[in-house]
């Protein structure tokens, strides 16, 4: 029998790559998570997690700054993806690579280098734990907000915009009747890329905080850090399953903007 190169082949290294780095590992997350250090399946993880008011803090505290981060890029990019994406300034591809630029630096320099300028301005970790660092999350995914907006205003209905200034709205009454709802997608999106990544992250919080922010992905590092794989696998586990919720809250959300859109 003579083999035929199918277009589904293709996708043959994609499931291998899914299958090691992305099933394989939340299998052993919910392994470890629901066992004890001697490998028997135990809930002792998650007593010591509900039981220990600190983990509630970190939540908290991890909630707060990752809402206000998301709100402050949101206030910051709206408005630059809106102007990046106007006829005026769309063509000019430098303004938006300006934005898009600093995504192409490694991670840790960056935060290294917002230390460095908040040190020098006067922001240290140890004196302004929290502004530091809501300060480093606002640089760090500022741009992961303003993409979003950009790709979905490059597709907004300038006729229906044009339509209701001549029908006498006023600019004020078109940007929140006409683009805030096209636009939306785009800031679900931007939502999604934003919150639960700050939560996530501790490297930001760790160097720019000097230590005095614990966030859950500092907590879940301190974990395995220190050899506690239960306890860290436990709280990776509710992050993931809080992860899982909000991408399918905004997918949903997603496809009610779509079916609303085409009526």
């Amino acid at each position: 029998m003579k083999f035929r190169f199918q277009r589904k082949y293709f996708s043959i290294p994609y499931i291998i790559f899914l299958a090691l780095f992305v099933i394989v590992p939340m299998f052993l997350i919910a392994y470890y998570a629901f066992s004890d250090p001697s490998g028997h399946l135990s809930l002792q993880a998650a007593k010591k997690f509900f039981s220990d008011p600190s983990k509630f803090h970190v939540i908290l505290v991890s909630l707060f700054i990752a809402i206000e981060t998301t709100i402050i890029c949101l206030l910051i990019g709206y408005p630059i993806a809106y102007f990046l994406a106007s006829k005026e300034y769309n063509k000019n591809i430098v303004l938006v690579m300006l934005f898009i630029m600093p995504m192409w630096i490694n991670f840790v320099l960056r935060t290294a280098a917002t230390r460095d300028i908040l040190f020098a301005i006067g922001i240290t970790g140890g004196e302004h734990p929290y502004l530091a660092t809501l300060i480093g999350m606002v640089y760090n995914y500022l741009p992961f907000v303003i993409l979003p907006l950009y790709s979905t205003m490059l597709k907004l209905d300038r006729s229906q915009m044009e339509a209701a200034a001549d029908l006498g709205a006023s600019p004020v009454r078109v940007f929140i009747s006409n683009v805030i709802p096209q636009s939306l997608p785009g800031i679900i999106s931007a939502i999604t890329m934003t919150l639960m990544p700050v939560m996530s992250s501790y490297v930001i919080s760790d160097a720019l905080s000097e230590g005095n922010v614990t966030l859950i992905g500092n907590s879940i590092y301190l974990s395995f850090a220190n050899s506690q794989w239960n306890n860290g696998s436990f709280t990776a586990f509710l992050l993931l399953i809080l992860v899982l919720l909000t991408m399918w809250n905004t997918n949903g959300r997603k496809s009610e903007e779509v079916r609303g859109g085409l009526w």
